[in-house]
């Protein structure tokens, strides 16, 4: 018997044991162990790569800008979203039966190379998504290695 479901998930899922082919199991079961049950929630990242840089658009749909921290170190850069709800407030409308709604921090690091400095990080939010411009800067060239003689 086919369940009706609510924003495209049947509320019985999991519960009825519906079968599931194995590839889609393995999957679901590796999501639910990185990121519990918010896997839905994770960052998603696009990158692609110009001639004079990366540009980034990472999927932040719900947050607000001063909600997103960057930090770059030791060549990490590191975008960091955190939000939260007061859960003492009550629903003067009744009471909540399915709550869907994000609260908490995710977190992703890209390692960027240690050449890159913040002024060179370009970062803009508009519409739930993070924008990101850096550029293609190559580390500083360790002088070649030379051959020291010993002496006696």
């Amino acid at each position: 018997m086919l369940m009706p479901s609510i924003f495209g998930e049947s509320l019985f899922d999991g519960l009825m044991g519906f079968p599931f082919d194995e590839f889609d199991r393995q999957m679901r079961k590796m999501d639910h162990q990185l990121y519990g049950r918010n896997a839905k929630h994770e960052m998603k990242t696009d990158v692609r790569e110009q001639e004079d840089g990366y540009e980034i658009d990472m999927d932040l749909p719900g947050f607000k800008k001063d909600q997103i921290e960057l930090n770059l170190e030791n060549g990490y850069l590191t975008i960091t979203a955190s939000k939260g709800f007061d859960k003492d407030q009550k629903d003067q409308n009744g009471r909540m039966i399915r709550q869907e709604r994000y609260a908490g921090s995710m977190q992703r690091s890209f390692y960027v190379g240690e050449a890159i400095t913040v002024e060179d990080v370009k970062a803009r939010f508009e519409d739930g998504v993070l924008h990101l411009n850096l550029p293609k800067k190559e580390a500083p060239k360790l002088p070649d290695k030379k051959t020291i003689c010993i002496e006696g």
